[in-house]
Parts: structure tokens; C-alpha cells; sequence
């Protein structure tokens, strides 16, 4: 069977980026070897009209769905006519190095962890309003980060942004959180600190590449657009309000909507609104210049019918990112199991972390081995080397190639990989493989992700996958 492709003009880098980096990371000495790249997707919105849905849910539907525009799709701001197809792909490897060291090696204690933003430019944005009144601001959306934050006056210093800094002194709905305060105290004790003189509750965030954001934490009114062009109307919302920050922030982002699995997430914090619902779908890339992919909340992320699979979150630390355990990989009919040298041939819980920011998928490297060799034995092309480097198996062939489906076996969830899900289009004449071998965590990765509903339930502690044509849904 011969399956469609993303060609390399329609890869579109996603920096869905709010890691840190670590550089004692196992995984930079494959750097020459090893291929990673982000997808950045734009968050936007339609006009506004009245739609409260504040505290506890005070509407009987509260479910919303948000447009996602991809960084350098023509619908996007961000979009540069002047860069190659190479050129998007280069720079989205660049950005991905400190994407893919936030994920621990086995080795790395857990108390070690920097906080989980990494700067580097564009993400996923989301467009909204915050205070009293409104102020537009455009965050980062990222699944991995927990604290929500903005650039506030006065500051010193700020990265340059193109939009205005919010000043909470303008705010009626402003409001300080105080030290002792279940979400201060939610803050990592390195993070928090106490103003003695007013007893407000302040954070500070350093990254990996020297970038940092510092400020207080506060409750505010936040407000978000809908494809149903009404508005969500969230009070009130625990952030901070970044008073000094610096680093390698994109200006046209103001700050960091975190919507990964801690309780300062927006999310988590949303829990009685949305019942800990959300999804996604991410339509491929050949069709990301046509139609945007979609984010759900709420009742809207419901995933139901035939060819629903789900598979259970492992609760590990840090509770920002969502762990799922990967039993096998099938290619064809050959099964390899996911299994661990280190714990005499067994599987791992919580092996793989579910990543909508980064675009590979990252593998156990001695299980790779095996998946690689028989990926060449089932595709029947040639075997070539990447010229550019990025990627360790590839194929070239003047014309089509049969290519397998790839079943990602999860715990109670079989997932099947289409082609389009796990090889790229790197040149005229050449496949390149999705699936990148690391020491690292495995990452399952937005590309895998492409055509398929992912929906999160962090009450049922799942996270399901239907296939679906995210272009129509």
C-alpha cells in the first residue's frame, strides 16, 4: 500500500517550548546523530460577546474549543515567505535541543529538575484578554509548564515585547496571593519566597539558558476567545505577574499559559469547570496552509464512538507531564517489545511522555536498534544516510515506496501509525524516519499524534486516542 506524504515545504517547525535545559543531558552527545524539531502553533479568536463562566462553572455547557494556526503556515503572523524548506526544519532542530532536555535520564534525581520553560522563540500562542479592564496579551500555550505568567509593570528588566505590558495597577480585579497560600505553597521551595514587609507571595524561575522570570503571584480575571465567538470568562485565575525577565524570550509572546498536570496549571485550577477534560487534534502537515487544527475544553473534548482507545496516565514526578507506559512496537507483523535491560527484560511504567511540543518521537536507544533493523529489512528501498545529518534512517527511491503501518502498543491502547504519522518527505527523493533514538525518557511526539483526536481526563486519569480527519473536525 502506498501511502500520501508530508513533503519537507510543508514542515512547519513546532517550538512548543516551556522546558529547561539541562546540559549534563546524556542526549546532547547524539546530537550529531540524533533529529528533533518543534511545531509552533498560534492560538486565535474570534470576536467576543458575553459568556461568564467564572469560579465554579455558571454556564450549563462549559466546554470551549480555540483555534491552533501553525507557526509558519501562511494563516500565521509569524509566517517568513523568505525561509526555505530547510531552513524551517534547521531552525526547528535548533530550537528542539532544549525542548528534549527537560525529559530525565534514569540517572538524573528528580530534585535536580529546573523549572520547565525553555525560551527559544515562537510555541504555541493563545490569544486573551486579562484585568479589569481587558488588557490582549498572547501567551505561550504549553502542556508543559504549570504556572501561567505574564510580563507586568513596572519591570526591570523585560524582554521586548510587541504588545503592551499589563499593569495590575490599572486592574480592579487584580488581587496579591499571600505567603502560606495553598498555591504559594504549590511553588517548589526554590521557586517561592516571602516579601517580608507585605507579606506577598513571590516566585523565581531560572532556566537552563540563563533565561528567568521573576514576580509575584496573583489571582486575575482572565478572558479567552472561542470558535463559537462567544467568550470564556475565568476568575479567578492564579499566574504571575512577571516583574523582571530576560532571556531568550520570542517578543511576541507576553508570557506562559501552562496547561500540563500540577496544581498551579490552568487545567488543574480549571478542574471544577472542566472536570480535568481537554483535547486536541492536529491536522498533517501538508493540509496545516488550509485549515487550523483545534484545542477543547471541557465537554467540547469528550473523545466517544467506535475506534476509542485509552490507555492509563502513570502518576510520577513531576506532575506536570503526562506519563504513559509503552508495552511494544509493531512494524507489520513483527512485534518488539519496549522492554528495559535494567529491569531484567521488563517494561517500565511511565516509560513514554505524551508531548503535543515535541515533533519526533524519541526511543529507547537499544530498543531502536532492533526497530531500525528491521525497518530495513521490511522497507524496500534503498538505505541511505541523511547529507543533512538530522535524521538516522532513511530511504531513497526515484519512485513510490510501500512503507509499514506502525502500531505503538500503549497499556489497554493500540495506537496505528500511518505513514504520514512517522515518515517525512526530506528530500525529492527521500523518506526519513520520524522515530529518533535517545537515553532519554521516551517522547511520543505531535507528529505520531497527526490525525488522531487526543483527548486528556485527569479525573479518569487516562489519555485516549481516536483516530479521526482533524480537517473536519
Amino acid at each position: 500500500m502506498t501511502f500520501p506524504l508530508p513533503c519537507l515545504h510543508s514542515w512547519f517547525p513546532i517550538n512548543y517550548s516551556a522546558m529547561p535545559i539541562h546540559s549534563s543531558s546524556p542526549l546532547l552527545s547524539q546530537m550529531a546523530t540524533a533529529s528533533f524539531s518543534f511545531v509552533t502553533i498560534v492560538v486565535c479568536f474570534t470576536s467576543l460577546s458575553a459568556f461568564p463562566l467564572s469560579g465554579a462553572a455558571a454556564s450549563p455547557d462549559p466546554g470551549f474549543t480555540l483555534n491552533l494556526i501553525h507557526r509558519d503556515s501562511p494563516l500565521s503572523p509569524l509566517y517568513n515567505p523568505n525561509h526555505t524548506d530547510f531552513d524551517r526544519l534547521r531552525n526547528a532542530f535548533n530550537r528542539s535541543v532544549s525542548r528534549v532536555n527537560v525529559f530525565k535520564s534514569k540517572a538524573v534525581d528528580i530534585n535536580s529538575f529546573q523549572n520547565d520553560l525553555v525560551p527559544n522563540g515562537g510555541e504555541y500562542f493563545m490569544k486573551m484578554s486579562i484585568g479589569t479592564p481587558l488588557v490582549e496579551v498572547i501567551v505561550i500555550a504549553d502542556t508543559g509548564s504549570d504556572l501561567t505568567w505574564v510580563q507586568c509593570l513596572p519591570c526591570d528588566p523585560c524582554y521586548r515585547q510587541k504588545s503592551p505590558l499589563f499593569d495590575p495597577s490599572r486592574s480592579s480585579s487584580y488581587r496579591h496571593m499571600l505567603c502560606g497560600s495553598r498555591f504559594c505553597n504549590a511553588l517548589d521551595a526554590s521557586e517561592q519566597a516571602c516579601a517580608m514587609d507585605t507579606n506577598i507571595c513571590e516566585y523565581h524561575y531560572s532556566y537552563g539558558d540563563k533565561s528567568y522570570t521573576n514576580g509575584n503571584l496573583a489571582t486575575e480575571k482572565f478572558t479567552i476567545g472561542s470558535t463559537s465567538s462567544r467568550p470564556v470568562h475565568l476568575s479567578p485565575i492564579v499566574f504571575g505577574c512577571g516583574t523582571g525577565n530576560g532571556g531568550t524570550f520570542d517578543e511576541l509572546g507576553s508570557g506562559i499559559v501552562g496547561l500540563g498536570g500540577g496544581a498551579l496549571s490552568l487545567v488543574s485550577q480549571l478542574s471544577s469547570i472542566i472536570k480535568g477534560k481537554f483535547s486536541y487534534c492536529l491536522v498533517p502537515l501538508s493540509e496545516q496552509s488550509n485549515v487550523t487544527s483545534k484545542i477543547k475544553f471541557g465537554t467540547d473534548s469528550v473523545i466517544s464512538g467506535p475506534h476509542v482507545v485509552s490507555t492509563p496516565l502513570v502518576s510520577k514526578q513531576p506532575d506536570t507531564y503526562y506519563y504513559v507506559t509503552l508495552e511494544a512496537i509493531s512494524v507489520g507483523n513483527k512485534r518488539l517489545p519496549y522492554t528495559n535491560g535494567l529491569l531484567n527484560g521488563n517494561v517500565e511504567e511511565g516509560n513514554v511522555i505524551i508531548d503535543s511540543g515535541t515533533t519526533l518521537t524519541f526511543l529507547d536507544s537499544e530498543f531502536f536498534t532492533e526497530l531500525e533493523r528491521v525497518l530495513e529489512e521490511t522497507v524496500k528501498a534503498e538505505r541511505v544516510s541523511d547529507p543533512r545529518g538530522l535524521f538516522s534512517v532513511c530511504f531513497r527511491s526515484a519512485g513510490d515506496i510501500d512503507l509499514p503501518v506502525i502500531a505503538v502498543h500503549f497499556t489497554d491502547a493500540d495506537v496505528k501509525l500511518q505513514p504520514l504519522n512517522t515518515f517525512v518527505k526530506a528530500d525529492e527523493d527521500l523518506l526519513c524516519f520520524t522515530m529518533i533514538s535517545s537515553n532519554q525518557i521516551g517522547i511520543f511526539g505531535n507528529l505520531a499524534q497527526m490525525d488522531f483526536l487526543v483527548g486528556y481526563d485527569l479525573e479518569k486519569r487516562t489519555v485516549s486516542f481516536k483516530p479521526t480527519d482533524c480537517t473536519k473536525h
